[in-house]
């Protein structure tokens, strides 16, 4: 499990549109990785509109932005579509990056046990540390407060 002050695990992941992504490469700006459960889905959806939304004040503070799930790029690009996203999507089919993340966690519903992506985000300082962890993220005001997080930084 990562904890606030550890570097954040490297990863390359395909991005929407066809890019590849490298956190290490992103350095010296902070970073905002969001975790989210599956595209289209309400939460994911208001979630991704919020920061969405709110990319260009995230960009002026010289944060860079993504969403994460095990979506597809392809159902990616028509989530993006469908909803006018700005925010860049992450592919992590395999789960790798979700597990080394911790957010690959055993839920349960209606009874049913199974895997799935725990809504979480990530704000990694200019020097690739994790400076703060939202675990279980309930999405009204979450981007606003992550923004005034990268805002402290």
């Amino acid at each position: 499990m990562i904890d606030i002050g550890q570097t954040a695990p490297d990863f390359t992941l395909p991005q929407d549109g066809g890019a590849e992504v490298t956190l290490s490469a992103l350095r010296p700006a902070p970073v905002v990785l969001y975790f989210y459960p599956k595209d289209d889905t309400p939460g994911c959806t208001k979630e991704a509109i919020a920061f969405s939304g709110m990319l260009p004040e995230f960009e002026a503070a010289g944060a860079r932005v993504f969403g994460i799930s095990k979506d597809s790029l392809a159902k990616h690009d028509k989530f993006r579509c469908k909803h006018a996203l700005s925010v860049p999507l992450l592919s992590d089919e395999a789960s790798d990056v979700c597990e080394r993340f911790g957010t690959w966690v055993a839920k349960s519903m209606y009874g049913k046990n199974y895997m799935g992506i725990e809504r979480s985000t990530f704000l990694i300082d200019r020097e690739g540390r994790v400076a703060r962890i939202w675990r279980k993220v309930k999405v009204p005001g979450h981007a606003e407060e992550v923004l005034e997080a990268v805002r402290a930084l």
